[in-house]
């Protein structure tokens, strides 16, 4: 595989895709294909922006130096740092080039929601006192990967922010943060090694795993608070979402985590479609 598709962890991308999918749908006759296409371009860049950054910070603080998940390329030296934070640096540029233009054909206010995204991003396992290393990225990913680009999404088709929007982004950000729930759960003893005090690290395993389960199943009652009754053919996926909550459960540990954590982004594909289609019948 390219190494910058490896740095760009394409199995983190449905995080980036699903809340664009949701959002969408949710618009109905209002939506435009259009401004939800850079809305796309936005969220995705981010992510993986987001992705090199960590591969950067991570990789020149050490703490990617003995690494039980995917190879990195700062740390395994495929790549230079310089290069991997050049990668980083254009993700960003290629996502604020397009909030940039949605913020001029709706509202430039998109401008301050999309630099603060891009601060949190690099600041996530950057600068001096990142915080992803005291516990805080599930919060992040929540707010930025379930409210803001679900709601954002929305808006740009819409121009408005409605009670549903929000409920519509709950399941979306539980959802992205049981992926960092995963990828987290699988760090948690190199991570303490280092002195990087993840939410699994300060969890310890067995909350760490349970909170994981909490996310899947609140995911589920959120759909079915959005639209109901239309919400509970989310339920269709329960056999995944109970399949899954039982390996983690089971006590997976290490690189036996690393198949869960793409079934994880699957999982919150295959959701986004079929919250999207309930979204579209109701």
């Amino acid at each position: 595989m390219n190494k910058w598709i490896l740095g760009a962890r394409p199995r983190t991308l449905p995080a980036a895709i699903a809340p664009v999918l949701v959002a969408t749908a949710l618009a109905a006759e209002s939506r435009n294909l259009s401004h939800a296409g850079l809305a796309l371009l936005v969220s995705v860049s981010l992510q993986v922006g987001v992705n090199f950054a960590n591969d950067y910070s991570d990789g020149i603080r050490g703490t990617d130096a003995d690494r039980v998940g995917p190879t990195r390329l700062t740390a395994s030296g495929l790549a230079t740092p310089r290069a991997v934070k050049i990668a980083a640096y254009l993700s960003f540029f290629v996502g604020a080039l397009a909030g940039l233009s949605l913020a001029a054909l709706t509202s430039w206010w998109l401008v301050v929601i999309g630099g603060v995204a891009i601060l949190a991003a690099w600041g996530y396992t950057g600068g001096k006192n990142p915080y992803g290393y005291s516990g805080f990225g599930e919060i992040s990913v929540f707010i930025f990967f379930g409210l803001v680009a679900t709601m954002g999404t929305y808006y740009v088709q819409v121009e408005r922010l409605t009670f549903q929007s929000l409920l519509a982004s709950l399941p979306i950000g539980a959802l992205a943060c049981a992926i960092l729930a995963v990828n987290n759960l699988r760090d948690r003893e190199k991570d303490f090694l280092v002195g990087k005090r993840t939410l699994a690290v300060r969890l310890g395993d067995r909350n760490a795993r349970y909170f994981f389960v909490l996310l899947i199943i609140c995911a589920h009652l959120a759909a079915i608070a959005t639209i109901f009754p239309w919400g509970a053919c989310t339920l269709i996926l329960a056999p995944i979402s109970i399949g899954l909550s039982r390996k983690i459960l089971g006590g997976a540990q290490g690189k036996d985590l690393i198949p869960l954590l793409g079934a994880t982004g699957k999982l919150q594909l295959l959701f986004a479609a079929v919250f999207s289609i309930t979204l579209i019948l109701g």
